[in-house]
């Protein structure tokens, strides 16, 4: 099972895909046990997956794979599509290549395209126009079991929808099946660029802790420093440019969990600008006066979403073995606002945090 780096997420509800009530005469066993023995080709490493990212409710309440369930209990597992198969729908939409050969395709993804078809978005994603432009992609079916999987042509790994940037995808079994363990060993170097705000005390550090789904709203995630809930998850960081009330980062990820850096960030007290999920759609930083006010919206404007970009990737070519690196330049919108930031912090020599 490969781990997915940056999985996408959708602003959407939860839906319900199984439900049973736990007979009277049930002997208390851990509910993985009990699911592995009703979800067709359920593993228990699925199943404790699915735990960890809240999908696993008890009388409505997400429950750690360890639990031992009871008479009476009523268990659901909910996951973030509607219970029935998506149908793939080929589409003629224009992708960005940055390179293909017989084995992989680099995509550049525009900010704003959704990766692969769910609630809300069951067509005009990349997966649709994947499945126009090339034909017999190797499928991955991810879930817990078999009833419950998602088709996914192509893809070893996903970023959001409003993050810009490099995607790699297979074009074979073979490719998908070492691509995918190159992402779970974590054989790769992802780095990513983002504008976010505050001005960091170090030119360079590291941020360590868990990130799960949000115990308060399932859509975006947390961070548990603690290690009590969610996964292990590191980000390294590196200042790029510094303009006082924003800085410009480079991210090299260690791990590949959903929202990672934007999480991260938010939990270092340096989110994101203009994330709206994560605090970065608001004036953290600067002064009170109208004209700065001003100049923050108009660079919201100008990057109408999360300033973070995919800029490159490194693999190992899963024919070749050779290592071959992806870049890709920081889209118009981003581009635009870090040059008004930068033209600002000249001529406000005086900027401070």
């Amino acid at each position: 099972m490969n781990d997915e780096p940056e999985i996408q997420e959708e602003d959407q509800d939860l839906f319900e895909h199984f439900r049973v009530e736990v007979d009277k005469g049930q002997e208390s066993i851990r509910i993985d046990k009990f699911l592995g023995a009703r979800l067709r080709n359920a593993s228990r490493t699925k199943i404790q997956y699915a735990s960890e990212a809240g999908s696993i409710l008890v009388h409505g309440k997400a429950v750690k794979s360890s639990y031992k369930i009871k008479p009476g209990d009523v268990i659901s597992i909910v996951l973030p599509h509607p219970p029935r198969e998506i149908e793939l729908i080929p589409q003629n939409i224009p992708l960005n290549i940055v390179y293909e050969d017989d084995d992989v395709i680099v995509v550049n993804k525009a900010p704003g395209m959704v990766v692969h078809p769910a609630y809300g978005n069951y067509s005009g994603t990349l997966v649709n126009a994947l499945i126009y432009h090339f034909q017999n992609l190797p499928r991955s079916r991810t879930s817990l079991s078999e009833e419950l999987s998602v088709d996914r042509p192509g893809l070893v790994h996903r970023i959001d929808k409003n993050t810009s940037g490099i995607l790699i995808v297979a074009k074979t079994e073979r490719a998908m099946v070492r691509l995918s363990k190159d992402f779970f060993d974590r054989n790769l170097d992802r780095r990513y660029v983002a504008l976010v705000w505050g001005n960091p005390d170090q030119d360079s550090g590291t941020i360590t802790g868990n990130v799960g789904r949000d115990p308060k709203n399932r859509k975006v995630m947390h961070v548990f420093p603690d290690g009590s809930q969610g996964k292990h998850a590191v980000t390294h960081y590196r200042v790029l440019e510094r303009f006082g009330y924003v800085t410009l980062i480079e991210c090299k990820l260690e791990t590949g969990r959903t929202h990672q850096i934007r999480v991260h960030m938010k939990f270092a007290g340096h989110p994101i600008f203009n994330d709206n999920e994560y605090g970065g759609d608001r004036i953290l930083k600067g002064t009170t006066f109208t004209k700065y006010k001003q100049f923050v919206e108009n660079c919201f404007q100008l990057c109408p979403r999360q300033a973070l970009h995919a800029r490159s990737l490194k693999i190992t070519h899963p024919r070749t073995g050779k290592e071959i690196e992806f870049e890709s330049e920081i889209p118009q919108d981003m581009s635009a606002a870090i040059e008004r930031w930068r033209n600002y912090s000249r001529f406000n020599e005086s900027v401070e945090e």
